[in-house]
């Protein structure tokens, strides 16, 4: 099988999609495209990822790469060590996916995700490789780097005033991931009072009922130990979903909203733009309108969010699910550094993250709805354009439509925004409908 790039690298399940021996094609493929001479490797807690790690290691050192490990990281102290090294990097991880799942996650010189011309590039090398031809001092080296992750940990540190957090009641959420031991040091250090959960990684629980895609437990656990908020994370650590002191979930538009306006009001919100996805709820475009921030819309995967960013050299973007890029600051989504400001935000503004949240924005009802399709969206589109008029009419400019291809699966997903969640699910049901009869 050979697998594509996605919306964020390449993922499958490990050892049968994702082998070994595609993960070395893989890290030879890459060196030459990218033309690094150095590269940092990093992965995240699945029992897998040490498999992968030394082949895809092996791939680049075969190609003349010499490869340092950070071992178990979060992707974000991955891009970090790349972009203040000025080297390339790789991470093993499948983010929010399944613990059976991984993934390759590649970044060019400083720490930047590819461009689709560069992941076709390794695509095109991947499926055109001979033999490796390098050998005795031409290989390249593999060694571990450990100081890595402490630089990562200690800029993060270094963001704000000792003892920043000081007196604050704090609970993590870690997915069982990469942040495990890195979010409670950090959060410590700054000297918040932090309760854990989601902190025991096995290779095989990652994200299984916990962190950014399941924080239930968290908002559980926050109004158990009457905490001030809580910050739920990925496996890989570049998502963040917070919770305030009612259990109450405090999302990535919000969370980016609240930041939005907090960086204008101190000026610090370059081109007074933010970036988001097509996702991003109708009510986060309605309240920055209010605040006079204007908003740049992209496809949806961070990697478009970060090209809106390059592109305009702006500073803010992110993802409904809890991808949040502070460009100033990262190259990446980080979801300990979103925490970090949103945390420090609820400290200088003297009130409680539900109010800051509930004063930003008010979320319009979103349901999401999949349908699998025996032939291309191109062809359905036309077929099913009355059916979309008809439901834009309905909603009447107070609601919103997003019909798209899946870009992986022979799916088409129904996206509907409604003043009420019965109206919005009664819409997408109905396009849902149209759209399998038009595919047959």
């Amino acid at each position: 099988m050979s697998l594509k790039f996605g919306t964020d690298g390449v993922r499958g399940v490990a050892n049968a999609a994702l082998t070994p021996s595609y993960v070395l094609n893989l890290g030879r493929a890459a060196a030459r495209v990218l033309g690094a001479d150095r590269v940092v490797i990093g992965r995240d807690t699945r029992r897998s990822g040490a498999m992968l790690e030394s082949a895809l290691a092996a791939g680049f050192a075969s190609e003349g790469v010499d490869v340092e490990l950070l071992g178990v990281v979060p992707t974000p102290a991955v891009a970090y060590i790349a972009k203040v090294d000025s080297v390339a990097a790789a991470v093993i991880t499948a983010s929010h996916n399944p613990f059976a799942d991984n993934g390759v996650k590649l970044f060019a010189a400083g720490g930047v995700k590819l461009t689709d011309e560069i992941e076709r590039g390794i695509e095109a090398e991947l499926a055109a490789l001979d033999e490796p031809v390098l050998t005795g001092g031409a290989v390249g080296t593999i060694s571990h780097l450990s100081d890595g992750l402490p630089r990562y940990v200690d800029h993060l540190v270094g963001l704000l005033p000792a003892a920043a957090f000081s007196g604050m009641s704090l609970v993590l959420d870690c997915a069982h991931g990469a942040m495990s031991p890195v979010a409670p040091d950090v959060l410590r250090r700054l000297g918040a009072d932090v309760h854990l959960i989601g902190v025991e990684p096995d290779g095989c629980n990652i994200n299984d009922g916990f962190g950014a895609t399941h924080p239930g437990p968290l908002a559980a656990e926050v109004v158990a130990r009457r905490a001030q908020l809580g910050l739920a994370f990925d496996g890989d650590g570049d998502r963040l979903i917070a919770v305030d002191h009612r259990g109450e979930i405090v999302d990535g538009d919000r969370l980016i909203a609240l930041l939005a306006v907090d960086l204008r009001s101190r000026d610090g919100l370059a081109g007074n733009t933010v970036v988001v996805t097509v996702m991003s709820n109708l009510g986060f475009h309605k309240a920055m309108a209010y605040a006079g921030i204007d908003v740049l819309t992209t496809a949806v995967g961070d990697r478009y969010v970060l090209e809106g960013l390059a592109g305009g050299g702006f500073s803010l973007g992110g993802e409904q699910s809890g991808h949040i890029i502070v460009s100033d600051l990262a190259t990446t989504g980080d979801g300990l550094l979103a925490g970090l400001l949103v945390v420090d935000l609820t400290r200088r503004s003297g009130r409680t993250l539900a109010d800051l949240a509930d004063g930003v924005m008010r979320s319009y009802p979103q349901v999401l709805l999949n349908t699998r399709v025996s032939r291309p969206w191109t062809e359905i589109a036309p077929m099913v354009a009355t059916d979309l008029a008809a439901v834009e009419d309905e909603l009447n400019g107070d609601g919103r439509v997003l019909v798209r291809p899946s870009g992986t699966e022979p799916l088409v997903r129904v996206m509907i925004e409604a003043s009420t969640d019965d109206l919005a699910r009664a819409l997408a049901q109905r396009l849902v409908t149209a759209i399998t009869a038009a595919s047959g």
